[in-house]
């Protein structure tokens, strides 16, 4: 039997898909290594852990599963940890990596555990990634402060493709931001350091507050807002994925890179829309294969993770904060509506909402805890004024 060459629909779907996947974000997680203190050799070894990570962990399940198993670094905890307030050292940061991973693994191992994860109010973990997500999105509009052209030229990229091309958004505003720096000459040279993928390990030290702060909060946006509704589309695409299996593979894949500075590998729900459908292969049966095309563009990304560090570190931060904002508006525009989705869960969500996105910290815990807290807290009463 003649070996066949997968469609070109199903390479330019898992191109696409790790494209923008990559390109989208990578300027939000190269900013929340650096906000927790990690050196550019470390950003780049977080950046070539993941990729790995996304690599690995996704050809391997979609030629186990023959499913388009497509996986993503967490944005949404990219974004949490872009929030934390500076002073966390990094190895304490990997500790609160190793924490959520280990969180995540149990949660997929212990089936009681995991029909108690799908009881979880998405109203107010929305609520709460919604509060970490706010302040990128406002620092968009006060980069207009600095550098007033930057700003208006990339939000217009950005409405006229949302109108457009909505699926190539980010990815077009990425290209326009980095041609309109280069064309003012504002690029710094380049930090020295590699060009080709390296990995880093560092020794982790765990840190009950860091964990609380940031691991809890961490674990549960990861979960709530990448992998529960990876899963969806999945199911959606006609496919019934073991929740476990997944949950636990990807928990194992973040715990094994985290030493390395990797935040989390998850199951990918917007990109993975765009592997899953019949757009990407006419064949439900084989379209597998595009999730192991779309692992080998990882493991190219993997290879040039470094180079792609420096040059992100050498932009203006008026550039970053710019394009960071305007990749999070879409995710922003979906954990609103989520927050808001349940009448009776409002109040309780929007609490939640407002003490994350005040930047509260006290007792050396961040705005992420007391915003879930204030929401659990919130739930908790209603629930007691009724039985009264």
């Amino acid at each position: 039997m003649s070996l066949r060459l997968p469609p070109v629909p199903a390479w330019s779907a898992a191109l696409i898909a790790a494209l923008i996947g990559f390109g989208g974000t990578v300027a939000l997680v190269v900013q929340a290594m650096r906000v927790l203190g990690a050196s550019v050799e470390q950003t780049g070894s977080a950046l070539t852990a993941l990729c790995l990570g996304i690599a690995l962990t996704g050809g391997f399940f979609s030629l186990k599963l023959r499913m388009p198993v497509v996986l993503a670094w967490s944005t949404p905890g990219a974004a949490l940890l872009a929030a934390t307030a500076p002073g966390i050292a990094w190895p304490a940061a990997i500790g609160a990596f190793l924490a959520a991973a280990l969180m995540m693994v149990v949660l997929g191992a212990v089936p009681a555990l995991g029909r108690l994860a799908t009881r979880i109010p998405t109203t107010v973990a929305s609520g709460m990634l919604a509060g970490v997500l706010l302040p990128f999105c406002l620092g968009l509009f006060k980069a207009g402060a600095t550098d007033p052209l930057l700003v208006v030229l990339l939000v217009a990229v950005f409405l006229l493709a949302r109108q457009r091309v909505p699926l190539y958004a980010l990815l077009l505003v990425l290209a326009a931001g980095i041609a309109i720096t280069l064309v003012r000459g504002d690029v710094a040279p380049l930090p020295p350091g590699a060009t080709f993928g390296a990995l880093t390990p560092v020794m982790p030290a765990f840190d009950i507050r860091t964990i609380l702060s940031i691991g809890v909060p961490f674990f549960l946006v990861s979960l709530v807002s990448q992998n529960l509704p990876g899963l969806v589309v999945l199911q959606a695409a006609g496919y019934t994925p073991n929740a476990r299996t997944l949950i636990v593979g990807t928990g194992l894949t973040s715990l094994v890179t985290a030493p390395f500075g990797a935040h989390a590998v998850c199951l990918a729900a917007i990109t993975a829309t765009i592997c899953t459908t019949d757009d990407a292969h006419p064949d439900r049966r084989l379209r597998w294969v595009v999730g192991i095309l779309y692992a080998g563009f990882y493991l190219v990304l993997a290879l040039f993770s470094p180079a792609l560090v420096r040059l992100f570190l050498a932009l203006p931060e008026a550039v970053i904060v710019t394009l960071t904002g305007i990749a999070l508006i879409p995710a922003l525009i979906g954990t609103m509506e989520t927050m808001l989705s349940v009448k009776e869960d409002r109040d309780a969500a929007i609490v939640t909402f407002l003490a994350t996105g005040s930047g509260l910290a006290l007792f050396g815990l961040g705005a992420a805890f007391w915003g879930l807290l204030a929401g659990f807290l919130a739930l908790g009463g209603k629930v007691l004024l009724r039985r009264v």
